[in-house]
């Protein structure tokens, strides 16, 4: 199913159509402020194991991040010390995912021993609104054009033809980009850009 939502006329009934699809289980493709992406509740384990077979891994062994609207909730997550919630702050909501040491609730979510966690408070109205109304982060990650000049696909009309039997539903907010997020290591000591996307990191 596609759905078309536009940023000047957001209806809080498709908000409601969307949170009710992820709560039962569902995948969804969606824009965020760099590339179309693929998400679900990350309390769903059926869902998450979907995501993670349609990506060709398993959820313990895939690079999946969580989609946060605001900091606040980041102590659930992730351990974080004050230096890098500060820099956090001036570069979210943005194209950054962070990568930071997980916390306890991690491994339970994944079925993993993962160490680290991306997260994500992308600068877009669409997923922002999703996390708000489910109350919960998603678990994301970009969707791949398997066209090598084209690393990631941004037609919602085209990703509906590929994916439309795959997923539950595909939200087309417009055009999306080809560029992905500016990923930052904040795991150890320092601070290390690991892959230079649209980001452009504010110390």
């Amino acid at each position: 199913m596609l759905l078309k939502l536009y940023p000047d006329n957001p209806n809080h009934r498709e908000f409601r159509q969307i949170v009710d699809i992820l709560k039962n289980g569902g995948i969804i493709i969606y824009p965020t402020d760099t590339v179309y992406a693929i998400g679900c509740d990350i309390n769903n384990t059926k869902a998450v194991q979907r995501i993670a077979k349609l990506k060709g891994t398993t959820a313990d062994k895939g690079n999946f991040s969580l989609i946060c609207n605001n900091l606040s909730t980041l102590s659930e997550y992730a351990k974080v010390d004050n230096t890098t919630f500060k820099m956090m702050k001036k570069n979210l909501p943005g194209a950054f995912t962070f990568i930071l040491q997980a916390s306890s609730n991690v491994p339970k979510l994944f079925k993993s021993k993962k160490k680290t966690v991306g997260i994500r408070v992308p600068n877009h109205f669409i997923p922002l609104r999703i996390v708000e109304e489910l109350g919960n982060p998603i678990l994301t990650t970009s969707i791949h054009d398997p066209d090598e000049v084209v690393e990631y696909t941004t037609d919602p009309e085209l990703i509906n033809e590929k994916y439309n039997k795959q997923v539950d539903l595909i939200i087309d907010g417009g055009y999306g980009n080809n560029t992905a997020s500016t990923i930052v290591d904040c795991s150890t000591d320092s601070f290390e850009i690991i892959r230079p996307g649209i980001g452009e990191l504010i110390l």
